[in-house]
């Protein structure tokens, strides 16, 4: 049986910390990229359904969610980026390592 990765588009809040004299300052050199992230503060808010894989470039993959009773999909698949088929190949001589025989992304 194969085995699926799969990207969700999620909102999520990350902490900084920056020295400046002013607010307007230590947002200015957050967005210059000059503010160091807290450790540990990544903090999931909730699923993006607005966004994900258009369905038009994806019409079977539609067609089976329906069938199997998905509602909600009208021009996205809510809240999926991409979907990786894995297929694990353990040659008798090396470790095993994933290879990515195929996948629906959306650019």
């Amino acid at each position: 049986m194969p085995t699926f990765e799969l990207e969700q588009f999620e909102l999520h809040t990350s902490r900084y910390r920056v020295e400046a004299n002013s607010e307007a300052e230590a947002v200015t050199k957050l967005f210059n990229s000059e503010a160091e992230p807290v450790d540990g503060s990544l903090t999931f808010i909730e699923v993006i359904d607005d966004l994900g894989l258009p369905a038009e470039d994806c019409p079977e993959l539609v067609q089976e969610l329906r069938k199997l009773g998905v509602t909600g999909i009208d021009d996205v698949i809510p809240s999926v980026r991409s979907i990786d088929k894995i297929w694990i190949i353990i040659p008798r001589s090396l470790p095993p390592w994933p290879i990515i025989t195929s996948s629906f992304r959306k650019s």
